[in-house]
C-alpha cells in the first residue's frame, strides 16, 4: 500500500507540474509585415522681407511596410504623399504645386512619390542595405535626410555598416542618386534651377565612430562627391571629430578639410564647429561656434538644424556660393509644465570672424511628446540682417517663421 500511495503521489506531481498553468506560454511569432505610419499636420507662415508673407498648411503621411527578417534577409517599401490644405506659398522649385516666386518660400510642394524601398541582410555583424534608403550620418551637418521639410531627402545607394570591433562602428554608402525635397513633379529644365528633382550621383560616403574608450567617442569620415549633372557640389571632404564629458561639461568638437570647394568647385576651405554644454538640474546651456570658411558646403546635409531656424542661410551652405560663415550661438533648455520643454537660441553672425555683420537670430521652440505615438512642436525664427552680403552683393533678407505640427507614428 506504501509503494501504491508513493507511485500515485509521484503521478499527480508529474501531472500537476505538466498542466498549462505551470508551463511558461510561448512567445507569438513576430508578424511577417509590419505596418510603417508616419504622419505629420503643420502650419507654417513664412514671411521673407522683398516678397510676399506665406501661409502653409500641409499634410504629410509616409506609409509602408517592412518584412521580419528570414535567413537575415528583410525588405521595406515606403511611399511619401504630401497635400496642401492651404497652398499660398512658394513651394520651393519650378514646377513644384504650388510654385508663386512672389510669395516667401516654404519648401514643402505636394508630392506622390516613392521614399524608401530597399532589400537588407544582416549577418556577420554587418547591415547592408540596396536600394532607395534614409542615410543620416553623425549630426546630419554633411550627410542627412532633411527631416524638418515634408518630403524627406532619400537616396538611390547601396550601404553597409559593420560593428565587428567592440566600440567601433563603420559605415560606407555609395549614393547613385539624390532624391530632393522639392518632390517628384517640380521641373530642372530652366538654367537657374538645375536638378530640383534629383541628383544623379557617383559618390562615396565613408564613416566610422569609436567609443572603446569611456566617455569619449571619436569620429571620422571621408566623404567624396561626385554629381554627374550638378558638378559645382563636387568635393572631396575629410573629417574628424570628439565628443566627451570634462568637468562637468558635455564637449564637442569637430574639424573637416574640404578640395573642389565653391560653387566652380575649384578651391580649398576649412570647417570647424565647437561646443560645451552645461546641464544645472534639468536646465541645460549651451555655448557654440560654428565656422565656414568661403565657399564650404554641405550639398547633402540637414541644413535646417544648423545657423538658426529661419532658414536664412541654407543656399549658399548647399551651392558653395557664400563668402564665409561663423555662427555664434547660445541656447537654454528648460522643462516647463505638463511635460513641455522649451528650448530658445541666440545666434550672431559673421564672415570669418566674430561679429554680427551678416546679423542675428532669435529662435524659441516649444515641444511636447504625449506617449510614443504622438509629439508636437512649435517654433518661431526671427533672423534680423545687418547688411554684409553672405552669397553675391546683396545683405540677406530679414526673415521671420513660425510653424505649429503634430506627428503620428506608428
Amino acid at each position: 500500500m506504501k509503494t501504491q500511495a508513493l507511485i500515485l503521489l509521484g503521478t499527480a506531481s508529474a501531472v500537476c507540474a505538466g498542466t498549462p498553468e505551470n508551463i511558461a506560454p510561448t512567445p507569438p511569432a513576430a508578424p511577417w509585415i509590419t505596418p510603417l505610419i508616419d504622419i505629420r499636420a503643420r502650419y507654417e507662415f513664412a514671411d521673407i522681407d522683398g516678397v510676399d508673407v506665406s501661409h502653409a498648411f500641409t499634410i504629410r503621411e509616409r506609409l509602408g511596410l517592412k518584412t521580419a527578417a528570414r535567413n537575415g534577409f528583410s525588405a521595406l517599401v515606403e511611399g511619401e504623399f504630401s497635400q496642401a490644405a492651404v497652398d499660398d506659398y512658394h513651394g520651393g522649385a519650378p514646377g513644384a504645386d504650388p510654385f508663386d516666386a512672389a510669395n516667401s518660400i516654404i519648401a514643402d510642394p505636394e508630392t506622390n512619390e516613392l521614399n524608401q524601398a530597399y532589400l537588407q541582410y544582416e549577418g556577420f555583424e554587418t547591415t547592408a542595405r540596396v536600394g532607395r534608403q534614409r542615410i543620416i550620418y553623425d549630426n546630419a551637418a554633411f550627410i542627412g535626410n532633411v527631416g524638418w521639410r515634408q518630403n524627406e531627402q532619400t537616396f538611390d545607394a547601396i550601404s553597409l555598416t559593420n560593428q565587428s570591433i567592440d566600440g567601433l562602428t563603420l559605415n560606407y554608402a555609395y549614393l547613385n542618386q539624390v532624391n530632393r525635397i522639392f518632390g517628384s513633379d517640380a521641373d530642372g529644365s530652366l538654367a537657374a534651377t538645375p536638378n530640383v528633382q534629383d541628383v544623379a550621383a557617383n559618390s562615396h560616403l565613408l564613416n566610422a565612430s569609436y567609443t572603446g574608450i569611456q566617455g569619449l567617442t571619436l569620429g571620422g569620415y571621408a566623404y567624396l562627391m561626385d554629381f554627374r549633372d550638378k558638378p559645382n557640389w563636387n568635393n572631396n571632404t575629410f573629417g574628424l571629430s570628439a565628443k566627451g564629458d570634462l568637468a562637468g561639461l558635455a564637449l564637442y568638437g569637430e574639424i573637416a578639410f574640404q578640395d573642389k570647394a565653391g560653387f566652380n568647385a575649384d578651391d580649398e576651405a576649412l570647417y570647424a564647429h565647437a561646443s560645451a554644454t552645461r546641464n544645472l538640474g534639468s536646465q541645460a546651456f549651451t555655448l557654440g561656434i560654428e565656422h565656414l570658411d568661403a565657399g564650404f558646403k554641405t550639398p547633402l546635409s540637414t541644413v535646417h538644424a544648423f545657423n538658426g531656424y529661419a532658414d536664412a542661410f541654407i543656399g549658399g551652405r548647399l551651392e558653395g556660393n557664400h563668402n564665409g560663415l561663423t555662427d555664434l550661438y547660445l541656447s537654454h533648455t528648460t522643462p516647463l509644465f505638463y511635460g513641455i520643454k522649451w528650448t530658445n537660441v541666440l545666434h550672431a553672425y559673421g564672415d570669418n570672424e566674430i561679429s554680427t555683420g551678416y546679423g542675428w537670430e532669435f529662435d524659441s521652440v516649444l515641444a511636447k511628446k504625449f506617449d510614443d505615438h504622438f509629439t508636437a512642436i512649435a517654433k518661431f525664427a526671427h533672423f534680423e540682417s545687418e547688411g554684409d552680403a553672405y552669397a553675391g552683393a546683396a545683405p540677406l533678407p530679414v526673415t521671420t517663421r513660425v510653424s505649429i505640427e503634430l506627428n503620428y507614428t506608428f
